[in-house]
């Protein structure tokens, strides 16, 4: 068109950029408004809600809320999704306080938010830890003749929960009973996840049992919330229980699902049990996590295996999925444990791998050394180079190993 002399319009434009928002290409088609700027043809409406959709799609939320501040600039009107689309991406950012005043623009327009935009704010509130912000947006949602939907209750009782306010939650939990408001599988979980941490676990193992009572269908999240429960509170074999029943009703066993049972089982003396679970997640392709590594290793530590440990630690390090601290968490479990000659020859292998000793870790084994009745090795440390891994002797670098520093 350019090339034949007839001059591209807003609506040419338009199509453009949807095409290449749609193929996924959102810069080509953040370029061709930039273009439609050089050659003086004014973006519409329905340009700049192309593009904010697309950029909010992709999680590009500064350009989204970039393209917003544009369209007031310019004087273009600002629809109702378009407020909706910014206050989302900045929740998402966990920018609470800065997607609460674009909500506030938008009512000062003169443009009434709807429930999915109070959600927003409401879960955000509630996840930065400002409880009593998001309660009132809630009352102010009611206020405004709006009626809370499940996912607003669900949001609420989540934030509550999290913030350790549970008979309030359970409050909200007896009212959707009694006003035939829809409990999902959300509120449930948030309920029996803030239960169990708080050692209510029979609370929590009825609510469960509620759920399939009420057709309401349970997923990862809730049975791990239930199963980190049984197992943090003893009762490990029950935990094992609901792994398996976990399995019958096809729901997938997580990462985490093997992590909490095995440091479950760790905890409980049950360590064969517990390296059976580890053994049984690797076979099925299950790649483990930091965390899972954590709770294996402490477990091997703690009952006399670390040189199984280091094995292991060993094989999974090419995955990349060792914590660089694995080494010192072991070290300091093992300090805390009173098992001192354990970990000198761990510190010992950070030495022999050409790293520095963290003074964090030698700190531990000294007030180790000290609790042990072993003052005088506890200073020696203190005073040795032994925190880099050499001693000098006259002009001479030597390695010098924790364990020598027993023996002494």
């Amino acid at each position: 068109m350019e090339n034949g002399k007839i001059r591209p319009d807003v609506v040419s434009y338009n199509t453009m950029i949807k095409g290449y928002c749609k193929a996924g290409k959102t810069q080509k088609a953040m370029e061709l408004l930039r273009v439609m700027e050089s050659i003086n043809l004014e973006p519409d409406k329905i340009t700049y809600m192309t593009l904010m959709q697309a950029c909010y799609s992709e999680g590009i939320f500064d350009s989204c809320l970039a393209l917003y501040h544009e369209m007031g600039e310019k004087g273009c009107e600002v629809p109702p999704h378009a407020y909706s689309l910014v206050v989302g991406g900045l929740c998402k950012e966990g920018k609470c306080l800065e997607g609460y005043v674009v909500f506030e623009n938008m009512i000062r327009n003169g443009l009434k938010a709807n429930v999915a935009v109070y959600t927003t704010l409401i879960d955000a509130f509630a996840k930065c830890g400002k409880m009593e912000e998001a309660l009132e947006l809630f009352e102010r949602m009611k206020t405004d003749g709006l009626e809370p939907d499940e996912v607003s209750y669900g949001v609420i009782v989540n934030g509550l929960c999290k913030s350790g306010r549970l008979d309030e939650a359970m409050e909200y939990l007896r009212f959707c009973r009694a006003n035939e408001v829809a409990v999902n599988a959300m509120f449930y979980s948030s309920l029996i996840d803030g239960l169990g941490k708080a050692g209510r676990v029979d609370e929590a193992q009825k609510l469960f049992e509620e759920m399939v009572e009420k057709d309401c269908p349970r997923d990862s999240y809730c049975y791990n919330a239930l199963i980190d429960a049984l197992a943090k509170c003893g009762r490990v074999n029950e935990a094992l229980m609901l792994f398996n029943r976990m399995k019958d009703e096809g729901c997938d066993q997580t990462v985490y699902t093997y992590t909490i049972l095995i440091s479950g089982l760790f905890r409980e003396r049950k360590n064969e049990e517990a390296m059976k679970l580890w053994d049984m997640m690797i076979d099925k392709g299950i790649t483990p996590t930091a965390a899972s590594f954590r709770a294996l290793s402490i477990g091997l530590c703690l009952s006399g295996k670390v040189t199984r440990a280091c094995k292991i630690l060993d094989d999974l390090a090419p995955m990349g999925v060792i914590p660089e601290t694995a080494f010192e968490d072991m070290i300091y479990v093992l300090c805390k444990a009173g098992r001192v000659k354990e970990a000198c020859k761990l510190a010992d292998g950070i030495v022999d791998r050409g790293r520095e000793i963290p003074g964090r870790i030698r700190t531990v084994l000294i007030n180790a050394l000290r609790k042990a009745g072993n003052a005088n090795l506890a200073m020696k440390l203190m005073h040795s180079k032994i925190g880099i891994g050499y001693d000098r002797v006259g002009s001479i670098k030597r390695r010098v190993k924790f364990r020598i520093l027993l023996e002494i």
